[in-house]
């Protein structure tokens, strides 16, 4: 499920993050589905459970987990706030990227071939 990178250069916390974030959008892990308890998930992934302590409360603090005393960590039943942060970001890089296809003289039908080709070879054309 949760894979960490130790070549990675972003801290083990952040790569927790994105990879819950990644597993929330995608559906993998559901709305009010129980998260697993930082002990077992810092023995399973063997890293420090301040790790994934803080991991949690950083998803928390963005609204993508909340947690019942005594229980336990949850996923929030609103994804959307996530989802549209997720696509917001994606499409300032999208913007960066088609500036540097300008530049470099690449035509707009070239480039969106490109993305037409990735979707259709990459994502099994899932557009």
């Amino acid at each position: 499920m949760i894979n960490i990178d130790y070549r990675d250069k972003r801290p083990i916390y952040e790569q927790l993050i994105e990879s819950i974030e990644d597993m929330t959008i995608r559906g993998i892990l559901e709305p009010d589905s129980q998260l697993m308890p930082v002990r077992q998930l810092a023995l399973e992934l063997s890293i420090n459970p301040n790790t994934i302590q803080r991991a949690y409360a950083e998803l928390e603090r963005k609204g993508i987990i909340y947690s019942v005393k005594g229980r336990g960590n949850f996923i929030s039943g609103d994804i959307e706030k996530l989802r549209a942060e997720r696509k917001r970001s994606v499409f300032n890089e999208l913007h960066i990227l088609c500036e540097k296809a300008a530049a470099a003289g690449i035509e707009k039908d070239e480039l969106l071939s490109q993305c037409k080709k990735f979707f259709e070879e990459e994502r099994g054309g899932k557009e």
